[in-house]
Order: C-alpha cells, then structure tokens, then sequence
C-alpha cells in the first residue's frame, strides 16, 4: 500500500506534509485523518519546525470525508471525532500553518484549508462546504469559519453549499492569495521562509491570543459542534444524501432510503 501521505522538508524550519490518495481525489479516510493528526503532533514537538505546509498529490487538494467509507456502520463517531482530533492539532499549532491548495477542496477537505494559518490557492481551485447537501451540518468547520469571516459569509458558504472560485474565496476571506498552479508551491514556500523570519515563541503565542481572544476557546466550540455533527451523521438525511451521492443521483428528502 502507497504511503497515504508524503512528508518532505524542501527548507530549514519546513516541512511539506502532502496528502497522498490521488486516485481517491485525496478523500479522507479515518486512516488519513489519524496520519495528518500525527504529523502536525510531530511537527508541533520539534523545536526546529517554523512552518507546515499542507498540499494534495494529484489533481485535487483534498475532495472531503471519505462518504464511501463514512457510510459503514458504527464509522460516523470515530470518523467524527477523528477529524476533530485533526483540525484542534493543526489550530493549535506552535508553527504557522499554510495549505497549498489547487483542484477541489470540499467538506472536510475545505474544512482542512480552513484550519490553516494562512492559504495559498492555485487559480483551478474550486471549494465547497457542501453537507447541508449530503443530509450533514458542516459543524466542525463552521467553528473555524465563525473566527475568519463575517457571519453573512457563513450562512453564504454553509447555507447554500455552493462551490466558489478561488477569486470568490479571496474575495470573501476564506483564502490569503491566489496564484497560477504552476506557482502555487513556491508561493506556499515564500510565505513559510516569511514565517520563519519571526520569532517562535512571539508566534506561538500570538496563535493562541488569537484563540482566548475569541467568544469561547476553539475547544469548547468543536465540542459543541460535536454534537451537532454526530445527530446529523446518525439521521435518516445523512443515509439519504451519502447514498445520493455515492449512486450519482439527487437526494430524494423526507423519504426514507429502500
């Protein structure tokens, strides 16, 4: 089995760590979520690490929670929480955080980019949080949202769970730069070198006054967003709208699944 991620350190004081399913469109599957966990933890414990980079091999970032998987019975909870587990570590980052993001990012993909510190995305990129469509609440992301942009912008992105260009993302807030694809990796490694230009310890604790300057710390929200996700993941919705889009077809609501 191919290493389901690739992790590369192209600088001093960086680090890459690429999500690596590309025939998969990068979808995240818990075993993904649990390796991407443990390579920021890992990052976080070395001193010497300023800045994570989080890219996609192939043609997408990152496509979303693997549906397919996600379906299996007894999965929602440790996929739920799996996933939780994975945007706290990467908030929470001593490193300044930067997805290099191109093709698709969607659901829980978005929802990785919207972690990050900062985002670099390519011109190709299309994001989407798209739950409400599957029968879901977009609930851990809207955590990360609610901190980045305006309340009107939310209900926007969550709402209607369209998919936006990388123009409109910048546009809203959700992305820091856009760039020509071919420049998306050098851009994502001038803004680690600028990151490592400023003082770890005058960083890290900058990310976390951003944090306690917030309604309520990141933790607590993820918490009750927790309990938001898992009632809609053990819905009938939920079973509806994953078996719609598994099968390529319209969700049928308010009828139950044959």
């Amino acid at each position: 089995m191919a290493d389901l991620l690739l992790v590369s350190s192209p600088a001093p004081g960086i680090i890459v760590i690429s999500l690596n399913r590309p025939d998969k469109r990068n979808a995240l599957s818990i075993a993904l979520i649990d390796q991407i966990t443990e390579a920021v933890v890992a990052c976080a414990g070395d001193r010497s690490c300023r800045a994570i980079i989080l890219s996609g091999q192939g043609p997408s970032f990152c496509a979303g929670l693997d549906l397919k998987e996600a379906s299996i019975s007894g999965h929602s909870e440790r996929s739920a929480r799996a996933l939780e587990r994975m945007y706290r570590a990467i908030c929470q980052s001593p490193a300044i955080t930067i997805a290099a993001a191109h093709g698709a990012a969607m659901g829980g993909g978005a929802g990785l980019l919207s972690a990050c510190d900062l985002v670099v995305a390519a011109e190709d990129l299309k994001l989407s949080y798209p739950e409400v469509k599957r029968g879901l609440i977009a609930a851990l992301v809207t955590c990360l949202l609610r901190r980045q942009l305006s309340d009107r912008k939310v209900r926007e992105l969550i709402l209607l769970g369209q998919a936006i260009s990388a123009q409109t993302a910048l546009d809203m807030g959700v992305v820091t730069q856009v760039c020509p694809a071919a420049s998306l990796m050098p851009s994502a490694l001038h803004l680690a070198q600028e990151a490592c230009l400023g003082a770890p310890g005058a960083i890290a604790r900058t990310k976390q006054l951003l944090d306690d300057l917030a309604y309520r710390p990141l933790e607590e929200d993820l918490q009750i967003a927790m309990g938001y996700h898992l009632s809609a993941r053990n819905a009938d919705e939920a079973e509806e709208g994953i078996a719609a889009f598994l099968e390529k077809r319209p969700p049928k609501w308010g009828q139950r699944r044959q």
